[in-house]
């Protein structure tokens, strides 16, 4: 089990989990692995870490398909700016791998900021917190264990 799986077990959120063949070269790991699952792009979640000026990172949780609006996220997050955090920064701060980066059980709890598509969505999908590994649950449930902010934080 990964700290993803028992982050949701210990949030008492219903969950579920799915398993596909990572593939490295990807060119769009997030959507490889709705490809590879065989599932609508629009209920795959990817996670992005943020890094916030003046200091401070962030964790967004936004479609595979879809651009995270990095001026929103700064807003969100009341920074002045935002940019995509270095990954080696974003693997030691998560405790996960850059392909494996999960919004839950992160080793240090992030401010989380989930895009409000997910609001629509019975179900989502967001990475189980190893490459080839997604937890399938309800976005509800996800907000409640990351103690996330729903907003709209895409592009276009």
């Amino acid at each position: 089990m990964t700290p993803a799986v028992n982050a949701a077990k210990a949030a008492g959120i219903d969950f579920r989990l799915m398993e596909y063949d990572y593939d490295p070269s990807a060119d769009a790991i997030g959507l490889h692995a709705a490809s590879a699952l065989g599932l609508d792009p629009t209920v795959v979640y990817k996670t992005l870490i943020v890094q916030l000026e003046p200091k401070g990172l962030a964790c967004a949780v936004i479609p595979v398909a879809a651009k995270l609006d990095l001026k929103a996220i700064a807003a969100a997050a009341k920074a002045k700016k935002a940019d995509l955090a270095d990954p080696a920064l974003a693997e030691k701060t998560t405790g996960y791998m850059v392909g494996g980066i999960s919004p839950l059980g992160q080793k240090k709890a992030l401010p989380t900021f989930v895009d409000s598509s997910a609001d629509a969505l019975p179900e989502m999908v967001v990475n189980g917190g190893r490459r080839g590994l997604q937890i399938v649950l309800a976005p509800a449930g996800l907000a409640r264990a990351t103690k996330a902010t729903v907003c709209a934080i895409t592009a276009g």
